[in-house]
């Protein structure tokens, strides 16, 4: 039995990154993805400037320890990258006793595929690892 998911997108908003009590580092991604809009009999349709219509997908992507600092380091909003890993379910109760339900992937490798969109001095991404 095999549990792996793989993702191309672009990084909705700039990661968040942290370190748990344990010392582990941890940085979580939004990974969009698009794919063909249907209309209600189930057929692909152009939108108004003629291209096929897209629905897009948010994913929350988990990294941790060393692939965490690297993504927390160097991505950005906009970044296109590839996220391998797998899918994880939680299960927790909020603070008013109500049962709630999550889908996240824990990546176990993200590819840079473009630089990140930082405009900052201290987030444009000069020291990142090359692309290929």
């Amino acid at each position: 039995m095999t549990n792996i998911a793989i993702l191309t997108g672009r990084i909705a908003r700039d990661p968040d990154t942290r370190e748990t009590k344990g010392g582990t580092n941890v940085t979580g991604i939004t990974v969009v993805t698009d794919r063909p809009a249907r209309d209600k009999d189930g057929k692909t349709y152009k939108d108004e400037n003629g291209y096929t219509a897209k629905e897009s997908e948010f994913h929350r992507v988990t990294c941790f320890n060393g692939l965490a600092k690297t993504v927390g380091q160097y991505c950005s909003k906009g970044q296109l990258v590839s996220v391998q890993g797998r899918i994880h379910y939680t299960q927790w109760e909020d603070k008013d006793g109500v049962t709630r339900y999550g889908t996240e992937i824990l990546a176990d490798k993200v590819d840079f595929l473009s630089r990140g969109n930082g405009s900052s001095d201290e987030n444009d991404n000069t020291d990142a690892p090359q692309i290929d």
